[in-house]
């Protein structure tokens, strides 16, 4: 048995547990290097080692003997602050792991929406004018015209795209996108304002569009994908077509302003940012505006933000009620993926539908 264990399976189980090495080693009594050692693959751990951490993390043994393809760094895009920890960075690319493997799991069983974000073969500088002309073409393969974009979870997920959330009391990770075949999006819910979540959203759509087989997260993919976003969001026509009637004679009229973010459901710092980069307003008047956010208070969270109707994942879970008609339950599902139920509600966030009563008490007395 210890000559199949993977000691890449223990580090994702525990980076999903938010636990440090020393934080598991004090809780199974094992040294932190005696622990690296074996998820490294340098120790192979004996029968007792495998027992004893299969019933801390309540799994079957056989978790640990899966040798499965892991995510490699030019598919993960991360939106992180850049005093984002590495360890919380890994807790999320090991949530993003399960979500993969759960993902692979429904597309065998299910006929999910199909995958149509097509990659630009441009690659464009930062602030170039050919991410305004992607972003504008996107629009138009997507059947969106020139208006807001009244839902980005529904966008996303008609276009076969999964979006998820994971809880945290930090924000130092915005969002998670995967490159995988079906791309996904796994978004931090400690974000309360729902304009930047959807802002969010729509940089990994950038990251999908723009950056194919490309290794992101430094200055340079992240504004690009930026430009994106704003560009999605907000059509550079609509942009200087409404702009008149938010500032005018070098003066903001600030209830305009948040009728035009109400609308488009973008922040009101990602709208200034917006007339920036299309040139309609100065550094300085933009940093007069920015400056005037933070002194009323709404550097983070703006005063309109609790009128703009939040926006859940519905695909994952519309999947889960399709595989319960076909007596999939999520008993069934945990124990193709080697987890237990428990792990698999924490992974998505949801309940999901139980085998009934009669069919287990069948199955047992059969």
């Amino acid at each position: 048995m210890t000559t199949e264990f993977n000691g890449l399976e223990l580090k994702l189980l525990r980076q999903f547990n938010e636990l440090s090495l020393e934080d598991l080693g004090s809780k199974l009594d094992y040294t932190r290097q005696y622990l690296h050692k074996v998820e490294t693959g340098q120790t192979l751990p004996n029968d007792q080692f495998i027992d004893k951490v299969a019933h801390y993390f309540n799994v079957p043994q056989s978790f640990f003997m899966q040798l499965k393809a892991v995510l490699q760094e030019e598919q993960i895009h991360f939106r992180s602050n850049r005093t984002a920890k590495v360890s919380f960075k890994q807790i999320v690319i090991a949530r993003g792991e399960y979500i993969k493997r759960l993902t692979e799991y429904l597309d065998s069983k299910l006929r999910l929406p199909k995958y149509d974000i097509h990659t630009s073969e441009d690659e464009p500088t930062a602030y170039d004018p050919a991410i305004e002309s992607i972003a504008e073409q996107c629009r138009e393969k997507w059947g969106l015209g020139l208006g807001p974009i009244s839902n980005m979870v529904r966008l996303c997920e008609t276009h076969g795209i999964i979006v998820t959330t994971f809880p945290s009391i930090s924000k130092d990770v915005d969002a998670l996108s995967l490159a995988t075949k079906r791309p996904i999006f796994v978004r931090n819910e400690a974000k309360e304002s729902i304009c930047r979540q959807r802002f969010d959203l729509g940089h990994e759509l950038g990251h999908l569009v723009l950056h194919d087989g490309i290794v992101t997260g430094d200055r340079l993919t992240e504004s690009q994908a930026n430009h994106f976003a704003s560009a999605l969001l907000i059509p550079q026509v609509m942009m200087r077509t409404h702009f008149p009637t938010w500032y005018k004679n070098g003066r903001f009229n600030w209830s305009k302003l948040s009728e035009f973010k109400q609308t488009w459901k973008v922040s009101k710092a990602a709208i200034l940012y917006r007339a920036k980069q299309l040139g309609l307003l100065t550094q300085e008047q933009y940093t007069s505006g920015v400056i005037y956010l933070k002194k009323t208070g709404e550097g983070i969270t703006e005063k309109e933000d609790y009128l703009i109707p939040k926006e859940k994942p519905e695909l994952l879970q519309a999947c889960f009620a399709m595989l319960a008609k076909k007596k999939i339950f999520a008993e069934d599902i945990a124990q193709s993926l080697d987890v237990n139920v428990s792990f698999l509600e924490n992974l998505v966030g949801m309940d999901i539908p139980r085998k009934p009563k009669v069919l287990r008490i069948l199955e047992e007395s059969a």
